[in-house]
């Protein structure tokens, strides 16, 4: 994982690659590795429990209330049901630490 380039994304299979490349671990195990913290931290949101990533972030669900919007199209009226939508907060260091690269 290359850091400091602006416009890189990792996905998850070069996750997958990374963890493998920086390890002893063959692509499967990697892939497993990675599937089971995906999906652990998939569950903890569905059950709306707080992930916190020490060093990195915490995600956390935010409930929105119902509203009436706008069609930008039409300008119609519209009503917004309301919903639960998954939230990151960038945790203390990480947010230095950028600050830091950026500043440099």
């Amino acid at each position: 994982m290359t850091i400091g380039l602006q416009g890189f994304a990792m996905n998850k299979s070069e996750l997958i690659e990374e963890l493998a490349n920086r390890s002893d671990l063959n692509l499967k195990v990697s892939e497993t590795i990675v599937n089971l913290v995906v999906d652990n931290m998939k569950k903890a949101l569905f059950d709306e429990d707080r992930i916190e990533l020490r060093g990195f972030g915490s995600f956390h669900i935010e409930y929105y209330k119902a509203y009436t919007g706008r069609n930008p199209k039409t300008g119609e009226s519209i009503q917004v049901s309301e919903k639960r939508l998954p939230f990151f907060k960038v945790g203390k260091d990480l947010k230095e630490r950028i600050n830091q690269n950026g500043s440099e």
